[in-house]
Order: C-alpha cells, then structure tokens, then sequence
C-alpha cells in the first residue's frame, strides 16, 4: 500500500468544519491503496470535541503528534478572555477596544501567515528525520492554518517530496485577510509566501470552482478541484428519522454574527403577528456555535421563544438535525469574498434531501449548486418576500448528489495522487 503524510492542524477529537474532510478521506484512501500517515499538533487549541469522528479513522492509520506552543495565551492574557473563549481578533465591529486593536495588528504582522506558524521549523526538522527513517510517496498539507503548507514548502525544498496543496479555503483571497491591519511589508510577506507553495508544489487543490479559477490564473502548478462532501454512511436512512409537527427551520454549524439573516427573522416574526397558525408550528433550531447577535435579532423581532440553540453537537447529531428538518437555513457571511465560497456543509444540506435557503450572493458558487442541483433556492439579503414565499411553500427536493459523496470524491484524490507520483518537478 502506497503512504500518503498528511499534515493537518486539524484532526479528531477536536471538533468543526475543519477536521472533517481529510478525516473523510483517511477513512477511504484504504480502498484506494493509500494508507493515511496523520502529522497534528499533541496540543491544539480545541474549541469544540467531537469523539464520534474518532470512528471514521481506519485502523491502518498512523498518526504521529509533535508538541506545538502558540501565542493564544499571551493573546488571553491581554485581553482578559477565558481559556474556552474562541480567540479571534479580527473582528469588523467598529468598537473594538484598544486591547483588540493592538491584538490585531500583532496576529496580521508578527504571526505570519497565522499564529500557528512557530510550529513549521520544528516540524521540519522532525519529519525530515521520519521521512528518511520511513519514507512515504506523497505529503499532503491542507490549510488553513495555511503554516502548514510552510511544513510542505520546507520538506520540497529538503527532500524533494511529492506534495499536494490542499486549500479549504483561499489564502490571500479569504474574506479575513483585509481586517488583519497588515503593513505594506506584512501584505507582501503573505503574497510571497502563498507564491511559493502555489509555484513549489506539485499539484494544488482547491474546493470551489472560482478559487480554483484564482489559482490557476497564478501559477504553473496544476490546480484541482475537488470539493468537499457527504458521508453516506452518516445519513440517516429515511425511516429511522423522527419527524415533528412542528414546521423546522434549521441551521447547523457556525453562525456568525456577519451572516445575521436579520431580515427573515423580521419577515418571520411579523409573519408571526398575523398568522397564530404559524406561529404555532415555527420551530427555530440552532445547532453549532452561535453568535450572540443571532440570538438578539431572533428575540427584538418578536421570535423568543421560537428558537432553540443546541449548541455544538456531535457530528453524528448534526445529519440528524439536517434529515429532521422542513427547510435548512444557509446564509453566507455579507463579505465581497464569499460569492467564491462552497461551506462544507452545503453537501451535507443536499444529501440530506431537504430544501435549502440560501441567503446571500445569488451569483456565487454556493447559489449556482444549489440552482444546478435543485436542492434549494438562493435570495438576496433584502429579499423578504421571495424568502417567505420559498418557506410557506417549500419544494420537493429529488436530486441526484452521488458525485458529491466522500467515497466518490476520495476516488479522485486517489487518482490525482497516482499522477502526481509520475510528476518531475
């Protein structure tokens, strides 16, 4: 069996969108004739648990965890945030304070390209001495954190590595990048860097077709698409769902405060004044972690007690929530950027065979697969009426999304993995 290294901040049981598709991939590379070498941190932060990924690990699997030291205590430190608290300077509230600000600018120009990046020399140096003591056909790195693609930059330039990079999201490109108060030099520092993995790798991957697009207009490199997915093993077969009467709105994963659909809940809620029978049956459900401004704009538009907020639950919880649900809420964040995004869990959304609400850019890559695939509909933010109308009558939703399962979408890594392996570069 051929060895893939696969370096990832991201790996079980920690928890979130982040872990999933290259847990996914591990879990069929097998069938492929690739056996999956894990590289993660022994003590990342982790926001959120989630055991039941655990399961989805082969048994041939082997993962190799080095100790990493980040700045996020210092950060806490400084701004008096508790060590559960998610840090996250970059923020575009207006009212940041002076801590934040400061907190700000030393993550966009000290840490670059993120504050993860004290763990590239170290590993550089350990997997140099792996490799040669147990060699492997390709290396893998999947960002963000986009430092681990410095891991991958590093041991090309050592041992000259076949190497895939592997982005989940953009790097210069991501909605983020202009609120980190970058210096001219920091900005530089980031395109430089980006250059040279596109330019040094062997192939890059990408997860929509736009950001595929980006890429290739700027390198040599070959750039792959392949997005992200479904598990069929995770959903839940129709029979074994328990349905409510009441009429379910769904949203799972993070929702963050600049993907606030303020103007559904004042559609719903007035909607709400009129009409008791509604009222009656709407049922809000919010499954990950949820922004406290949601919750405020669901409560000043006559909702509270109409939603419920689950919190973050295990993956295996989340498809069922999806399955159970009348209508699966997906707004996007309300950046320029995100028309080229596809949120991981959109897949899930179309798999799950309920019809989508998309909220947001209804020229981007989330509203155009939903559009092709007819599992759902997208709006524009002010689009009240066209929203309610899409709630109060939703369709049925009959598509075909197999080319989107894990199986199916690891069946092609396997194959560019192949031909990366025939690659002189």
């Amino acid at each position: 069996m051929k060895r893939l290294l696969i370096i990832t901040y991201y790996w079980p049981p920690t928890g979130g969108s982040g872990v999933q598709r290259w847990v996914k991939f591990s879990k069929y590379l097998p069938q492929f004739d690739w056996q999956p070498v894990i590289y993660t941190p022994l003590n990342p932060e982790r926001l959120a648990t989630d055991e039941s990924l655990l399961g989805d690990i082969p048994s041939c699997a082997e993962l190799i965890k080095t100790p990493i030291h980040e700045p996020y205590e210092v950060y806490r430190k400084l701004t008096g945030s508790s060590a559960s608290k998610e840090v996250n300077p970059i923020s575009k509230s207006s009212k940041k304070s002076l801590k934040s600000r400061v907190s700000m600018w030393l993550r966009g120009n000290l840490f670059i390209p993120d504050p993860r990046v004290s763990w590239v020399a170290p590993s550089v140096r350990y997997l140099k001495k792996y490799l040669r003591e147990h060699p492997v056909d390709a290396v893998v790195t999947t960002g963000p954190p986009h430092s681990m693609h410095l891991i991958g930059l590093g041991l090309k330039k050592a041992l000259g590595v076949k190497w895939i990079a592997d982005f989940r999201d953009p790097w210069t490109e991501m909605f983020y990048y202009k609120h980190l108060s970058l210096t001219k030099a920091s900005d530089r520092k980031h395109h430089r860097l980006e250059q040279q993995v596109l330019d040094s790798c062997d192939r890059v991957i990408a997860v929509s077709p736009p950001v595929r697009d980006d890429f290739a207009a700027r390198t040599s490199t070959p750039v792959s698409l392949i997005t992200n997915g479904y598990d069929e093993e995770d959903i839940p077969a129709e029979g074994t769902v328990e349905y409510s009467e009441k009429f379910r709105i769904v949203h799972t994963g993070l929702f963050a405060a600049d993907g606030n659909p303020v103007e559904l809940w004042q559609a719903l809620g007035q909607r709400c004044k009129t009409d008791p029978d509604f009222r009656s049956r709407l049922q809000i459900r919010l499954c990950g972690k949820t922004d406290p401004q949601i919750k405020q704009s669901l409560d000043l538009a006559g909702l509270e007690g109409l939603y419920e907020d689950l919190g973050y639950l295990p993956h295996d919880k989340v498809v069922r929530e999806q399955r159970a649900a009348s209508v699966l809420l997906l707004p996007l964040r309300r950046e320029a950027e995100y028309a080229k995004v596809l949120p991981g869990k959109i897949f899930e959304y179309m798999a799950s065979l309920r019809p989508v609400l998309g909220i947001g850019q209804c020229d981007g890559a989330a509203a155009k697969l939903l559009d092709s695939s007819g599992c759902g509909k997208f709006f524009e933010w002010e689009d009240a009426d066209g929203m309610m109308d899409f709630l109060l009558s939703p369709p049925k939703v009959k598509a075909d999304v197999e080319q989107y399962s894990r199986f199916r979408l690891t069946e092609s890594l396997a194959g560019l993995l192949d031909e990366v392996l025939t690659i002189n570069k």
